[in-house]
């Protein structure tokens, strides 16, 4: 999650820094809200039995959207120095994300879990393994362009919006649970288009991160929901669970 050089003039327009910490603290409320209830309270609420890989999947999720949020606030007091030393261990970080995330959603998907209202787990495993290709593409091109500030942080912003999903399946109301999948991807496509809207009104243009990176969002849930159950993306979950 590092910074250095200025984005070229042309595309140094930015948004104040409360603009990302509002993004972050958005994307921690949304995961508490999705998974307080079987994680976080779950020896409260749910009971619901975790294995040391869901317990470490928690985690490290919890890490990357903590870290994500202390980043934001680093840059937004000045404190750049410490943001780009802190960033060697969000890229590390990341790197857990992708192995831990998506071995933890073929276990699932092998054990027969899916969150209440999602279709069924083999189904719904297309779910969790694209966000982590949307969060590989876009945090993996923000860690690559971490010398264009501008470019960096709103990849920064979409590769964390945008893996959402799994958590807003899980928030526990009904209206939302009666959508099932195009309910899902509605809730993350209007956090993500929300947060370009702001940055595009305020800038009086849309920014290209934000442009390309949420068109890849929203294509990656169209890829995702027009194979999902095919008889193609059937065989290869379960190659991919047996």
């Amino acid at each position: 999650m590092a910074t250095a050089e200025m984005d070229s003039p042309a595309m140094a327009r930015r948004s104040p820094p409360a603009f990302y910490t509002w993004g972050a603290i958005t994307a921690v409320l949304v995961v508490l809200a999705g998974f307080s209830r079987t994680f976080y309270l779950n020896p409260y609420l749910a009971k619901f039995p975790l294995t040391g890989l869901l317990e470490l999947h928690g985690a490290i999720m919890t890490t990357w959207f903590a870290t994500f949020l202390v980043q934001t606030r680093l840059v937004a007091t000045g404190r750049t120095r410490i943001h780009r030393r802190v960033g060697v261990f969000g890229a590390i970080v990341a790197l857990a994300v992708l192995v831990v995330a998506t071995t933890t959603a073929i276990v699932g998907a092998r054990l027969g879990h899916a969150p209440p209202g999602a279709p069924p787990p083999l189904v719904f495993l297309v779910v969790p393994l694209g966000d982590m290709v949307v969060f590989a593409g876009l945090v993996g091109t923000a860690l690559a362009l971490r010398r264009k500030p501008e470019t960096h942080k709103r990849l920064m912003l979409l590769g964390t919006l945008g893996i959402l999903t799994a958590a807003i399946a899980r928030i526990p109301i009904a209206q939302l649970q009666a959508g099932g999948l195009p309910a899902f991807f509605l809730v993350t496509d209007v956090l993500v288009i929300g947060f370009v809207a702001w940055d595009t009104i305020r800038n009086r243009r849309l920014h290209p991160a934000f442009g390309w990176g949420a068109a890849f969002i929203v294509l990656s849930q169209v890829v995702r929901f027009a194979i999902a159950g095919t008889p193609q993306w059937m065989a290869f979950a379960k190659w991919l669970t047996g």
